[in-house]
């Protein structure tokens, strides 16, 4: 049993909902935030993990047995829970994407999810709450911001235009990546989804991520995939389909940007 376009829509339309209640309890929530530290470069709230419940318990209303892998689950560790039907749905949520902003009072935070099928995000759908911004793409049509088209366009680096870099990079910082600060108005909103839904919008020319996992990369991948950017590991090798059976958490480095930009990025990143 495949999935067929009605099928794509009806999961968009309830991941949107989904989206939207978490993003609307999580700016409730920014006046009572009670940051833990969950390992050494982490942080979580507890609206983390009610805005988790919140999403999950909607999509169940509609999807009992689809399954889900989520960045909150237990003593730190990832939430998982296989499908049950067929076709096996996964649906990938990081409830809070931007939790560090979130935790210091920075409304710059999304909310992403997206729907996988046969290790390929089909849907995706990244809430920005604090401007009302719902990124959505359906695999095969068309990426939309708050219902109008978007494009990634083809602006290359330079100083008029934006890369964004992670903040996570081990060690010194590459000669590469100073080399992309330099030429270009170097970016870093702390939340990985709207680095990649703004390569998707043509605000970002390209943005690479040293660390993130499945739930901080996959809404965002579909809906910059689907408005023409390419989205690679550091190599320019697919990322995508991934064994979610066996997915355990492990990052990935990624790489997103515009069709004319991302072939000279890769170069410069690997030579």
């Amino acid at each position: 049993m495949s999935l067929e376009q009605k099928d794509l829509s009806e999961i968009l339309e309830t991941a949107v909902v989904a989206a939207r209640l978490a993003g609307q309890h999580a700016m409730e929530q920014m006046s009572y935030v009670k940051a833990m530290k969950k390992n050494e470069t982490e942080l979580v709230t507890q609206a983390d993990t009610q805005c988790q419940r919140i999403i999950i318990q909607r999509i169940r209303e509609t999807y009992p047995d689809h399954g889900f892998i989520a960045e909150e689950g237990e003593k730190g560790r990832m939430f998982k829970r296989a499908p049950m039907g067929e076709p096996p749905i996964w649906w990938v949520i990081d409830p809070i994407d931007g939790t560090n902003n979130f935790a210091h009072g920075i409304p710059v935070f999304t909310v992403s999810i997206a729907a996988l099928s046969e290790g390929e995000p089909v849907v995706g759908v990244v809430f920005q709450p604090a401007t009302e911004s719902m990124f959505t793409a359906v695999k095969g049509e068309e990426a939309q911001l708050n219902g109008r088209r978007i494009s990634a366009g083809e602006e290359e680096i330079s100083p008029l235009t934006s890369v964004a870099l992670d903040s996570h990079f081990e060690g010194n910082l590459p000669a590469w990546a100073s080399d992309l600060i330099r030429q270009s108005r170097f970016r870093n909103f702390g939340t990985t989804a709207l680095h990649l839904v703004y390569v998707a919008r043509g605000g970002l020319v390209a943005a690479l991520m040293c660390t993130p996992k499945l739930w901080d990369i996959a809404a965002g991948t579909v809906i910059a995939q689907t408005a023409g950017a390419v989205v690679t590991d550091w190599n320019g090798r697919e990322i995508f389909p991934i064994d979610l059976d066996n997915y355990d958490g492990q990052a990935f480095r990624v790489l997103a940007a515009n069709r004319k930009t991302h072939p000279g990025l890769v170069e410069i990143i690997t030579r």
